[in-house]
């Protein structure tokens, strides 16, 4: 099974041939350098940057994979079984960008056109081992997707058979992260320099709250985000080791409120795995504290390696590829939907 898969949710630009859950030929452009300046993701230049780049990439991906695009506008039959695209959740106009794409090049090597959940892609990620997607997902299991945009936590009985267990209230985990970068100083995206920071604390570091610990499964994030600028507001101007420290404090905090969540979600409803995908779940000390709750709760955590952690079209080829092994080819639509919320195939 052959399928082209393209990427352009938010500010990566991706494409991807992937062959029987293989990676034959990737691309990404990432658009991090274009947005660092303003601290985060403005919407318009994300849709520009992606319709520059939008051809180069899959040039780039078919290239890699040895097949030349047609010239003069002749159509190649039967050489892709889907060209797949991600159509929400995410930016409009980027995914605009993706779709149209995505029909182009259906029309042209004459291949069904499938159009997937971007946050489905982050979860089926974590089957991804160098390149082939040989670590099989072990259902049912706790899912959790953490990224800059979406903190949820679903119940995966498997491929295609998803329910919502909970989700933020407010802030997402990554939006938290860049956020209190922000107030410290540091540069975009925040995930990575606040962890990078913290390593270099010391022992002693301020005490933030874990959010939302009510033993329900829905999170909140914005009230720690304020108590970090609570506490930089009465220790104004601070030195390299208190930002360490503050860096460390608020990690912890994250860290320990995704790993209980996932954790309880796994005692609730007897779940032996709980799979973690999504931009912060590179994170190490979140890997570590999960791996601990998980186990303790009976459990073994999953993750993505972390290079498909962040957007990338090989999770949006695998999971087209999944859908079209099961038979289940309702809802491939065309229609972009920015809100999108994880469904089950078939309903």
């Amino acid at each position: 099974m052959l399928t082209l898969a393209i990427e352009t949710t938010c500010d990566e630009t991706a494409a991807c041939v992937l062959r029987d859950g293989r990676i034959v030929s990737e691309t990404v452009f990432s658009q991090i350098a274009l947005h660092r300046r303003y601290s985060g993701v403005v919407p318009e230049l994300a849709s520009r940057a992606h319709l520059e780049k939008i051809n180069h990439v899959v040039r780039a991906a078919l290239e890699g994979a040895g097949i030349e695009l047609p010239a003069g506008g002749k159509k190649v039959k039967k050489l892709f079984d889907a060209v797949a695209f991600s159509r929400g959740p995410g930016l409009p106009g980027a995914i605009l960008v993706g779709r149209v794409a995505a029909q182009t090049a259906a029309k042209v090597f004459g291949a069904p056109l499938i159009g997937v959940n971007h946050l489905e892609g982050h979860l089926l990620a974590c089957e991804f081992r160098k390149g082939r997607a040989d670590a099989r997902l072990e259902f049912p299991l706790a899912a959790l997707i953490v990224s800059g945009g979406h903190t949820e936590l679903w119940r995966a009985d498997g491929y295609g058979e998803y329910e919502l267990l909970g989700r933020t209230r407010d802030d997402a985990a990554g939006e938290a992260f860049d956020k209190v970068a922000r107030l410290l100083g540091l540069a975009y995206p925040g995930g990575p320099e606040v962890e990078r920071l913290a390593l270099k604390a010391g022992g002693k570091r301020p005490s933030f709250p874990r959010p939302f610990m009510d033993g329900g499964l829905d999170f909140s994030f914005s009230g720690l985000k304020t108590a970090v600028a609570y506490y930089l507001r009465d220790n104004p101007r601070p030195g390299a080791a208190a930002r360490a420290a503050v860096c460390a404090a608020f990690q912890e905090a994250v860290a320990d409120t995704l790993a209980a969540k996932a954790a309880l979600a796994c005692r609730k409803y007897g779940l032996r795995t709980a799979a973690a995908g999504g931009g912060v779940s590179a994170n190490s000390l979140l890997r570590a504290r999960m791996e601990r709750a998980c186990a303790e709760a009976g459990a073994r955590a999953v993750f993505s390696e972390k290079k498909y952690c962040t957007d990338n079209a090989a999770m949006i080829a695998l999971a087209a590829q999944r859908r079209l092994e099961s038979g289940r080819r309702l809802k491939h639509s065309a229609e972009v939907d920015p809100d999108l919320e994880i469904e089950s195939w078939g309903r």
